[in-house]
């Protein structure tokens, strides 16, 4: 069964979309849940809001930003909206402008579209489903890729790696034994950093270290207070420039869905 598909009301897609700039681009993306009845304006608003004063961390992947705002009375239920862009339009990221997709998320809480975000990142993280994205034609097609998507999970990348085999443990001169935790960072807590966080565990996974480490997707300011409780945090470079020095390692990841870049960065960071 499809999250991805259980969230997407009918109606709720444009595969010609029209827009102006980045602002108008989620405003059209919010403007679909609006209709739905999902959300009131003041979400779309927020989701706005949130790229202002953050900076375009929702750009998560080449052409891809995942439009979001944190829960509030302005949410009705969780759900998500879909829009593909005739012309792509900047947003403002160095690594992954121009934005063709566009994808709104409207949560009422911090734990019900969980297994969306882990459908969304699987499907985008795959070249193959990315390309039909890209060429679809009506919301039917999307919502057959949706679902066929959400049987067939992707097979991490970095499972062809030869993986580390023990547990989480760095042996540099300046190591410290690993806490067991990782934090992935965003503005909301609940938007991008749910995207990394699946991706992230499927690497994990794959070199069986999913057990003894605990990811956490949390929001900028709890980061700060509390990232010295992780070994580390990973988060977009427009998040990055807002954190500044935590006390612990912040790793930029260009390309939330690619399980290469973030196999790279722990053995990095791990020193394996």
């Amino acid at each position: 069964m499809s999250m991805l598909n259980d969230l997407l009301p009918r109606g709720a897609v444009n595969l010609r979309g029209e827009a102006r700039d980045w602002r108008s681009a989620i405003e059209l993306a919010g403007g679909l849940l609006e209709e739905s009845g999902a959300i009131t304006p003041d979400y779309t608003s927020a989701m706005v809001r949130s790229v202002e004063e953050h900076g375009p961390y929702i750009v998560v992947a080449p052409g891809f930003a995942l439009a979001h705002a944190r829960p509030s009375e302005a949410v009705k239920e969780t759900a998500i909206s879909w829009v593909r862009l005739d012309n792509p339009v900047p947003f403002g990221s160095k690594a992954h402008d121009p934005v063709r997709l566009v994808v709104a998320l409207a949560a009422r809480d911090s734990s019900a579209h969980l297994q969306a975000m882990k459908e969304l990142a699987s499907l985008l993280g795959n070249a193959r489903v990315r390309t039909q994205l890209e060429a679809l034609g009506t919301e039917e097609e999307l919502r057959r890729i949706l679902r066929d998507g959400a049987a067939r999970p992707r097979r991490s990348e970095a499972a062809s790696a030869p993986a580390p085999a023990a547990a989480a443990r760095n042996t540099r001169e300046d190591s410290v034994p690993s806490k067991g935790k990782i934090y992935t960072v965003c503005g909301n807590g609940l938007g991008t950093s749910l995207f990394l966080k699946q991706t992230l565990e499927q690497v994990l996974d794959a070199w069986g270290w999913g057990p003894f480490l605990t990811v956490e997707a949390t929001d900028t300011i709890s980061a700060k207070g509390r990232a010295q409780e992780a070994d580390f945090l990973l988060t977009s470079g427009a998040i990055a420039a807002t954190l500044g020095d935590v006390g612990v390692p912040v790793r930029v990841i260009e390309d939330f869905t690619s399980t290469v870049e973030i196999d790279a960065a722990l053995r990095d960071l791990y020193d394996v």
